[in-house]
């Protein structure tokens, strides 16, 4: 190949060729003006071998890229089976009543689906200060719904189980201020658009069992 054939170059690559010049090419010639930039044979021969050993490689990481990106496309959703939406009933932003108090609102609970669906992610925010957050999951391994809750007092319950006859069950144990082992159940069961939650506790490893709170979630009212 003749330095004719070769044309004239980008004045970017020229500058970047000639720079590197006395050490990576030193066929590489540019006349005196540097309007025009030329290569020996060797030189040029050399950039060409350059390109086409880098060009396969090139085409071998776009080709994976565009796998890998038609791979995920086409994956079905994680958590897109039947059994992850059995609690979908809780998901809302819901005004909190006492059963024995209908009229008065105790706290906002908030309960939306985050990453991807695959968690129920509730806020509680109580009238009285008190503040909550919990994170339900269904863990298919084991086929159990399992929720770690914790407060803006320093407490901490986790409690897992199943659906029962169209109730949530969940059950779990946590220590009380004394140090003794509690046993705490709770229940969700979906009724006419709303939400009743009601939780019981039992330190005597289940024989007996005392009522802890029993709350209507109602859709919120601005």
């Amino acid at each position: 190949m003749s330095p004719e054939r070769c044309g004239v170059i980008d004045s970017r690559v020229r500058e970047r060729l000639i720079a590197f010049r006395p050490s990576i090419y030193p066929d590489v010639v540019s006349d005196p003006g540097g309007e025009n930039f030329t290569m020996k044979p060797v030189a040029v021969w050399l950039l060409v071998g350059g390109v086409l050993l880098i060009a396969p490689f090139t085409r071998i990481e776009v080709s994976a890229t565009r796998r890998e990106s038609s791979d995920e496309s086409s994956r079905p959703a994680s958590c897109a089976g039947p059994e992850y939406h059995e609690f979908d009933f809780w998901v809302g932003d819901w005004d909190a009543f006492d059963v024995d108090g209908p009229g008065k609102v105790v706290a906002r609970n908030r309960v939306n689906r985050i990453l991807d669906g695959c968690v129920l992610l509730e806020d509680y925010q109580g009238t009285n200060g008190s503040k909550g957050q919990s994170f339900t999951i269904y863990d298919a391994s084991r086929r159990v719904w399992h929720q770690t809750w914790v407060t803006n007092r320093g407490q901490l319950l986790t409690i897992e189980g199943k659906m029962h006859d169209g109730e949530m069950v969940l059950s779990g144990a946590d220590l009380t201020a004394d140090g003794k082992e509690r046993q705490v159940r709770g229940v969700w069961k979906s009724v006419n658009g709303a939400v009743r939650e009601t939780a019981v506790t039992s330190t005597d490893g289940g024989k007996t069992w005392e009522p802890w709170f029993d709350l209507w979630f109602r859709p919120h009212k601005p």
